[in-house]
């Protein structure tokens, strides 16, 4: 696999001005190397880890409610409460682009703090309601506020790290999600032992307490997070600009003229092939997902676990799937290899879901989800880094980061539906075989787009033979044939 060319990392269309050739290269400095890296990851990196963490606890948590008894004490049946998953959805999906777009106009400084803060007071609202009908609303705000924050913090990561350590990054705070996986079963085992406290239910206090977190940790977090590498106050000047010339040879960042809004930016997203391709990946990624965020814990349920025991029993698989996360991250950050990685995870979760669906024996059955679950979990930033690597300059990207994600969350509906009222329980037939497709469909579409990068990174190499020395060493000529496209 042809590795990502750093020096000549520009966009196809993207006008580069050749002035910039120079002056913005990065002097090697391997003292720098280290430090300025190391400084991210230890005052960016953690914060938005913990965003996604409570961002997907905060959405999912939903599950553990139903188990610890939300549709008895609300009179809901598994029909409404897809539908309330449903209505999560909707606001979610139409806010993701609009969001995208206006994160570095608003500051991701301010705006990520205050999505952050708004949805914590959704999440605990929630534990006060007393009709279906407040729980609807409840999840409307609760999507309309959560819809940018995935697609904005892939987006905020690459303004600050190259293109070559952007999936070990991303893999780091969606690994979030399998660990609030298992952090919100461990959670709601023991706070639904606080049922009946203070006229509450043991669900109520789910939303309550893990939302009343999410509002503290908003607040906080106002003060935590730079909006660019220029304002991070943990950079000396020599540090700041050694990033910005990274960056920017790269080919992460552009110059302003480059970087501007511009419609038609936007519309190259929409039109080009690797990332409709993609698009296609996230879907069916999306519906797997979800499907096992949501229902895990009542799939365990159905294994013959008890209501708390089941809980605790959907820990381990999250616990593996963070592991297996961070390791075929660091493989695809040192190999380039995230189409790879794509097509194992859809591997993964096809020999899962044929076990699960191919036994009656529950311990088979529980055993599957050890595979279903790190497999799904592993793809999400290893496609959210193969989409953002693809795509420049900042407007292009971010429309390309956000048409991922609403095609994930498009899926994360059709999942509220699959698990919920169209296949019941305890053997989740018709779900499991719609999934297992999807899981097969992943891999083949990976395929698809490693041999469509393959070809036009060829198409590439051919151009760059036909340009002299003095113009690639000035950035000009055939520019498209600088950008080489991540496999």
């Amino acid at each position: 696999m042809d590795k990502v060319a750093s020096r000549t990392s520009t966009d196809p269309e993207k006008h580069v001005d050749s002035s910039s050739v120079g002056s913005d290269q990065p002097i090697v400095n391997s003292e720098l190397e280290r430090t300025v890296w190391r400084k991210l990851d230890i005052w960016v990196l953690p914060v938005v880890t913990i965003f996604y963490l409570l961002s997907f606890l905060d959405r999912t948590n939903i599950g553990n409610a139903k188990v610890a008894g939300l549709l008895k004490d609300l009179k809901m049946t598994n029909q409404q409460y897809s539908i309330a998953l449903t209505v999560t959805y909707v606001p979610y999906i139409l806010a993701e682009l609009p969001s995208n777009l206006l994160l570095k106009i608003v500051g991701p400084n301010l705006m990520l703090p205050a999505m952050l803060t708004l949805w914590g007071v959704v999440t605990t609202c929630q534990g006060t309601v007393k009709t279906y009908g407040g729980l609807l609303a409840c999840r409307f705000f609760l999507g309309l506020l959560e819809g940018g924050v995935f697609p904005g913090l892939v987006l905020y990561l690459s303004f600050f790290y190259p293109r070559l350590r952007l999936q070990t990054r991303i893999a780091a705070f969606f690994s979030a999600a399998s660990i609030s996986g298992a952090f919100g079963g461990i959670m709601a085992y023991g706070i639904i032992n606080l049922n009946g406290k203070h006229g509450h239910s043991g669900w109520q206090w789910i939303f309550i307490i893990e939302g009343a977190i999410t509002v503290l940790f908003g607040l906080v977090s106002f003060f935590l997070l730079p909006s660019s590498p220029d304002t991070a106050r943990f950079f000396n000047a020599e540090e700041k600009a050694y990033v910005k010339a990274t960056l920017k040879a790269d080919g992460a960042v552009g110059d302003e003229s480059s970087d501007s809004f511009s419609w038609g930016e936007v519309g190259k997203a929409f039109t080009s092939i690797h990332v409709l391709l993609v698009g296609v990946v996230f879907f069916f990624s999306g519906v797997v997902l979800y499907s096992l965020a949501y229902f895990t814990p009542s799939i365990v349920v159905s294994l013959g676990y008890t209501a708390a025991r089941a809980q605790l029993m959907s820990v381990p698989p999250f616990a593996v799937a963070f592991v297996l996360t961070m390791i075929t991250a660091y493989i695809s950050d040192r190999y380039q290899c995230r189409g790879a990685v794509t097509v194992f995870a859809s591997v993964l979760c096809t020999v899962g879901f044929a076990m699960f669906l191919g036994s009656k024996n529950h311990h088979v059955q529980y055993g599957s989800l050890f595979l279903s679950i790190p497999g799904t979990y592993l793809m999400a930033p290893a496609i959210s880094t193969w989409n953002a690597n693809n795509a420049a300059p900042h407007v292009r990207r971010a429309t390309a980061i956000a048409i991922g994600f609403i095609m994930t969350n498009s899926g994360g509906i059709l999942a509220t539906w699959l698990l919920g009222s169209l296949s019941p329980a305890p053997r989740y037939t018709k779900a499991t075989k719609i999934l297992l497709i999807f899981s097969v469909l992943m891999g083949l579409f990976a395929t698809l787009n490693i041999v469509y990068l393959q070809s036009e990174n060829k198409k590439k190499a051919a151009k760059r033979t036909t340009t002299p020395r003095a113009e690639e060493a000035a950035g000009l000529g055939d520019k498209s044939a600088w950008f080489v496209y991540s496999l």
